[in-house]
């Protein structure tokens, strides 16, 4: 059971998590800048990964990166169709998870997809 100080400071279903592998880590940091720069995401985290599976009959153990994007759940949608366009595999694993984070986090998130703080 969590405490009741730790539960109050989540807040629910505030973002969401888009994760992908992919087969190298140049693949990985292309996708992860232009996620960034077109701010479909606040920020993406990469980390290579033994990927275990069976692909057309036969089973794989593969080095791959796993890109996990955090986002807004309004931007899921966009995020998902820039993936599936960009990604380098035939059937790309395309994952979403609703995440909690503290009220900070996610305003953070939600300032940085919308094009982050006003300049004057």
């Amino acid at each position: 059971m969590s405490s009741p100080l730790l539960s109050d400071a989540l807040v629910d279903g505030a973002l969401c998590a888009v994760t992908t592998t992919v087969a190298t880590p140049d693949d990985a940091r292309r996708l992860a800048q232009a996620v960034l720069q077109q701010r479909l995401a606040a920020c993406v985290q990469v980390e290579a990964i033994a990927s275990h599976y069976r692909w057309q009959g036969t089973l794989h153990e593969e080095a791959e990166w796993r890109v996990l994007c955090k986002t807004v759940p309004a931007s899921v949608a966009a995020l998902l169709a820039w993936l599936r366009a960009q990604h380098p595999y035939q059937l790309p694993q395309l994952v979403v998870q609703p995440l909690q984070a503290t009220q900070d986090y996610a305003d953070w998130v939600r300032q940085e997809v919308a094009g982050g703080p006003a300049r004057g």
